[in-house]
């Protein structure tokens, strides 16, 4: 369920800050009406049913409503229907943060997170709250205190009957009763730590205060609701979302209570609730894994909605609940300890008493000795934690602390070693240990080699019950001998000369029988993490490496997959280290380095010609792999290439023909045997290795392959063997080229069986026989009757060919090559032969008429188009292709003209259309203004995308060539006119991103190929504008498309071929260049993935490279509206200064580092990111006549 998300983080956002309170801003005259007519109001309902609120339960906090909640509830309904009213009295705005926070506060996302599960409905007016930015404080100040508490007082009260009811009537009426849960495990309360709620409550409660905290996001909150009621009522509701969740029966009652939940994660309430029912001795096992890791989620993502003074108290309250959960669930206890270790990231080392987390942390394991399986469990969370982009903590901040956590790494150790003495606690103190080692690489290799929980890891390894902890801390000491901050390898030699003996005394254990399995995999992994940590020294060749390589070669031949697949890349770095040059440079000359070379291929034959016998045998099909899973399948098909690559390296090593022989001799005895027993297995085995090594044997080699390709024919036709067959012959069609003998014809019968056999290995047959075909066209030119043959029984179905839609593309595509190499009129008459199969299906359709058209499904168009795609494409003979497309464009245009509306059908042709333009080129004559003036036409009444696609070819083909310019020009002002129109807001961008991709791809291609046509062009301008709108389209290649474009322009006017436009395009840029400066920062701070920060970082440095000042005065005026509650100073000059340094002509990758910084400060989390881009307005653009950016 995603509301117990392992990560605690939700996309889907809640926005609010969960305080109740409404803040309007009205005229001073009629302040004083506000708060008379809600006086009224309420004072008329309360008479109307003074009655029955004398014995309402709720009658302190409500007293004028009724009891019965039949009557309650369409009363207060009319009670927020006069506060609609009293809204429409408001006619100033505030601010656009304020109204995010206290959106929620008017009560419709109050009514709609808890109608969600309770399905409550609830009409409420959002209240017309757009912002105001220089007005804010003057409407604010001409409102009086008695008209806000009056109003706020009514919606309060209000917020809180209609839960109440609302809860009451659900149960009354739908009968929604959850399951109760009884706790697994009762925690016992601690009175020594008092709840963070007392905390909040007292900071939330009174009257409306405005806070900015030490992370500077500044709080404003109306009166709070958060007492003792509300809060047991929110409490309960939780408990009760949590019974459904887990225990109701209906599916649609569960995903209602997930999506509540979710909902309440991301609401203030959210802290004091979590906080509150941890705390409660009541809670089940249920309650307290889900307040837990909400609680953990606000403290990574939402810290900075607490007040300073709030911090104290939640660190006192967290280490509380660690000191409760000490011996109580682990999982609740995990989330407790990362929730802590968050918060060492956000607080400084001064509000842990001055010495840090770590110095905090080891005062209470002193003095609490009691509760050492918590502090260890959170000793080793904290450099885990470090470097979590999950906590939204600021980047100056996060490398702050992670400095202070490398400057106590001394001091963790210690603390560790303290607790070796403990039996009960070595595995945790091994697995804190392993934390840090990752985290941290400031001790030296001579300080570990000799230090107390190195000793105790490896002591550990002969353990059954430590032996996974003691494998991770030596895997990790490894690591760490060989990682880039410790040096060079020579200063690591004293801690790997106490490593490798130890790790080599475990190799006898790789094949004790006795040995559980999940132990040999740890040994196994530990073998295999030394051989690729020490690969460099293991290529020399010594003899202690030898004895790495034997132990490892034990590795790779033991009979589980899973284990012996753990050295394969170490064999293939191997390899590379022995065969790539720089390896040797040290030895000098030339003729050292290729001795040197030579003596390691020497000493490291043995062992690679022992690694292809090991793993050619484990490509064998099972004999029960009829009876496996289709993931077993999946699983086993993947294992199969992983050997591939093994044997692919081990020919880097040993040459083509070594391995060929190895496999050779592997595959006579395979042979041998079948013919004995019948198993097909093992030769299907060898040929498939002996395919996987097709790219490293010569094709001039004449000593094995005729003996394998001369037994191929004579193999049985079993299913899985004939695949292997078919995919080895097309693995060797250039060999098979190359060749003297008279093979082809008994190959091309095996295809043709192949074919027929089943639907895989026609699948492999078709592949191989386009590679033939490719390969071999020349010895298939005088063959072109078979070949059709084979063909047309393929297409048609019949023969008993199992050769699918998709697979006969193949076949099209390998007489496609074959017909290329005859001449032109024997390949205008077999370019009809191999056309009609396609060609007549379709004329039978066209034939059938209009009526008849609109009711074929698209598929009968598209199988038949996409084979003369195929042909188009392959037919390399331009003049015979471009007089087909003529003889067929009637055939097109008929389909053009009837299916313009399926976007299927159409996407086809134009596929069709498009190959046919770029192998045709200039010779397409007059049918390529027909297809222009088609494609025009159809695109202003479909709105087709592929249309544009298809301009994008002709353009691409076209564009330079005067002749065409004027049918250029009327296209190039006609598609992007009516795009334009279709593309006035970013909602429109949003609804149709193929036409936007495909609208810039083929205004980039007009910068390129015609440039003179389209930026003096009228519509070029206004294509800049629409670009500008669509900028924050989130589709991915839409994005892409349209920031290539913006970049293009601006660097054609940077180029020496654009000199002739840079009057036009500054022209147009510069009087834009603030506009479009905001939202490409808006983009970079959150409008858009983070995915896109290099594209949009281009775009940024190339207007900084063309219109220098003007960027970084652009770029000033834009950063200066983000608050510096946001983005401080500093960061605000960091930001600066990469600009300033990309208009001096810094690089690409240094200003994406330095803007990906700026990024990660604008999303640390979701309130950020949301003032930021309420500030910058990214989206509030649109089309009109004239840009004008909305206000």
């Amino acid at each position: 369920m995603k509301a117990f998300d392992s990560d605690g983080i939700f996309e889907n956002r809640f926005v609010g800050s969960g305080t109740v309170g409404l803040v309007i801003a009205a005229p001073a005259e009629r302040a004083g009406e506000l708060g008379a007519v809600l006086q009224g109001a309420a004072l008329a309902i309360g008479a109307e049913h003074e009655e029955e609120n004398q014995t309402a339960q709720h009658q302190r906090t409500m007293p004028f409503l009724p009891c019965n909640p039949s009557v309650r509830l369409p009363l207060i309904l009319g009670v927020f229907k006069i506060v609609s009213l009293l809204l429409l009295l408001v006619d100033k705005k505030i601010d656009e943060q304020e109204r995010k926070i206290l959106e929620w506060k008017t009560g419709k996302e109050r009514m709609g997170l808890f109608g969600q599960w309770r399905g409550v409905v609830a009409e409420v007016r959002e209240g017309d709250c757009a912002a105001d930015w220089e007005n804010e404080q003057a409407d604010l100040a001409n409102l009086t205190s008695g008209s806000i508490a009056a109003l706020r007082k009514l919606q309060v009260d209000t917020d809180l009957f209609l839960r109440t009811a609302a809860v009451r009537k659900e149960e009354e009426t739908e009968c929604l009763n959850p399951i109760p849960i009884q706790s697994d495990r009762a925690i016992e309360p601690n009175s020594d730590n008092s709840s963070l709620f007392s905390l909040l409550s007292s900071v939330f409660s009174g009257e409306e205060t405005t806070q900015t905290n030490e992370r500077g996001v500044t709080d404003r909150r109306g009166p709070s609701v958060r007492d003792s009621g509300v809060r047991m009522d929110l409490q309960k509701t939780v408990k009760e979302a949590l019974a459904a969740l887990y225990h109701h029966p209906e599916d649609s009652v569960r995903a209602q209570a997930d999506r509540w939940l979710q909902d309440f994660q991301h609401t203030i309430d959210a802290w004091q609730v979590a906080d509150s029912l941890l705390h409660d001795p009541t809670s089940n096992i249920e309650t307290l894994i889900f307040c837990s890791q909400t609680l953990r989620s606000k403290v990574q993502r939402d810290f900075e909605e607490l007040p300073s003074e709030a911090f104290g108290p939640l660190r006192d309250s967290l280490y509380g609940l660690l000191k409760k959960l000490n011996k109580g669930p682990p999982k609740v206890r995990t989330q407790i300890c990362i929730a802590i270790a968050a918060l060492a990231v956000h607080m400084s080392v001064e509000d842990w008493g001055g010495g840090g987390v770590i110095n905090w942390l080891s005062e209470e394991m002193k003095s609490q000795p009691q509760l050492l399986p918590s502090f260890l469990e959170l000793l080793t969370i904290l450099p885990q934690e470090a470097n979590s982009y999950r906590i939204a903590a600021r980047p100056e901040r996060r490398r702050q602390f992670e400095k202070e956590l490398i400057s106590f790494s001394e001091a963790a150790l210690s603390l560790f070693t303290a607790c070796l003495s403990f039996d009960e606690l070595k595995e945790q103190v091994l697995d804190g240990f392993a934390s840090w080692l990752r985290f941290c690489h400031g001790v030296s290799a001579s300080a570990l080699a000799t230090h107390p929980l190195v000793h105790a890891a490896l002591s550990s390894l002969n353990s059954d019950q430590l032996l996974e902890p003691a494998v991770n801390v030596t895997s990790e000491l490894i690591h760490y001998t060989v990682s880039g901050n410790s040096g060079e390898i020579s200063s690591q030699l004293p801690l790997i000369h106490v490593l490798v003996p130890r790790v080599m005394s475990l190799k006898d254990q790789l094949k004790d029988p006795n040995k559980d399995e999940e132990d040999v995999k740890a040994i196994a992994r530990l073998f295999a993490d030394m051989g690729d940590s020490y690969v460099d020294l293991i290529a020399t060749g010594s003899g202690e490496a030898m004895l790495i390589v034997q132990a490892l070669l034990e590795v790779t031949s033991h009979s589980e997959f899973d284990i012996s697949s753990m050295t394969y890349n170490f064999w293939h770095n191997l390899q590379s280290n022995l065969i790539r040059r720089d390896s040797y440079v040290s030895y000098g000359s030339e003729a050292s380095m290729e001795m040197e070379r030579n003596r390691r291929l020497k000493i490291f034959r043995p062992p690679f010609e022992m690694l292809v016998s090991l793993v050619s045998s484990r490509v064998q099909y099972p004999e029960d792999y009829t009876e496996f899973s289709e993931e077993d399948k999946k699983d086993f098909k993947h294992a199969r290439y992983a050997v591939s690559d093994v044997l692919v390296d081990a020919t880097e090593v040993l040459g083509g023909q070594a391995t060929l022989n190895i496999l050779f001799m592997k595959l006579v005895q395979a042979v041998g045997n079948c013919d004995q027993n019948s198993r097909w297995q093992p030769v299907e085995a060898v040929l498939y290795c002996v395919q996987a090594i097709a790219n490293s044997i010569s094709t001039h080699e004449s000593e094995l392959l005729p003996q394998i390709f001369t037994l191929i024919p004579k193999l049985p036709h079993q299913q899985q063997l004939l695949q292997t067959v078919c995919t080895t012959i097309g693995a060797y069609s250039k060999w098979i080229n190359a060749s003297e003998m008279s093979i082809l014809p008994p190959l091309v019968n095996v295809l043709t069986s192949g074919m027929s056999s089943s639907e895989d290995s026609a699948t492999s047959a078709a592949v191989a026989f386009k590679y033939i075909c490719e390969d071999c066209r020349k010895k298939f030119a005088g063959s072109l009757d078979g070949l059709f043959r084979i063909y047309h029984i393929a297409l048609s179905g019949e023969g008993g060919y199992k050769v699918s839609s998709d697979d006969s593309m193949h076949l099209v595509e390998a007489l496609s090559v074959v017909i290329t190499e005859l001449p032109l009129e024997h390949a205008r008459k077999a370019l009809e032969l191999i056309s009609m199969p396609a060609v007549n299906p379709l004329q039978a359709i066209i034939n059938q008429g209009a009526e008849a058209l609109q009711q074929v499904p698209a598929r009968q168009f598209t199988v038949h188009i996409d084979r003369l795609a195929c042909i188009f494409r392959n037919v390399n003979l331009p003049e015979v292709v471009a007089e087909a497309i003529q003889k067929f464009w009637p055939l097109f245009k008929a389909i053009f003209d009837t299916r313009a509306w399926d976007m299927r059908t159409m996407e086809s042709l134009c596929r069709a259309c498009k190959y046919a333009v770029r192998t045709c080129g200039r010779y397409m004559g007059a049918t390529i203004g027909a297809m222009l003036e088609e494609i025009q036409a159809l695109y202003q009444q479909h709105n087709q995308s592929c249309f544009l696609y298809l301009s994008s070819e002709v353009i691409k083909i076209f564009g330079s060539d005067p002749s065409c310019a004027n049918y250029l020009r009327s296209l190039i002002d006609m598609l992007f006119g009516h795009t334009i129109k279709l593309l006035s807001t970013i909602q429109d961008f949003t609804a149709r991103p193929d036409i936007a991709d495909d609208c810039f791809l083929l205004a980039s291609r007009c910068i390129r190929y015609c440039p003179d046509l389209f930026v003096p062009s009228s519509v070029f301008p206004m294509l800049i504008d629409c670009s500008m709108i669509g900028i924050t389209i989130q589709h991915r290649d839409a994005c892409k498309s349209i920031l290539s474009f913006l970049s293009d322009v601006v660097d054609l006017s940077n180029s020496s071929e654009g000199e002739k436009y840079k009057n036009i395009i500054n022209n147009i840029i510069l009087p834009r260049g603030a506009i479009l400066t905001r939202v490409l920062i808006a983009s970079l701070t959150g409008a858009l993935p983070s995915s896109r920060l290099e594209e949009v970082s281009y775009v940024l440095l190339s207007l900084a490279r063309t219109y220098g000042t003007h960027v970084l005065t652009w770029s000033t005026e834009t950063i200066s509206l983000i608050p510096s509650t946001a983005v401080t100073e500093s960061e605000s000059t960091t930001f600066l200064k990469a600009v300033s340094d990309a208009v001096a002509g810094s690089t690409i990758s240094s200003l994406t580092d330095r803007l990906e910084e700026l990024s990660d400060v604008c999303r640390r989390n979701r309130t950020v990111q949301d003032i930021v881009q309420g500030a910058l307005r990214p989206l509030d653009l649109s089309m009109s006549f004239n840009f004008t950016p909305v206000s």
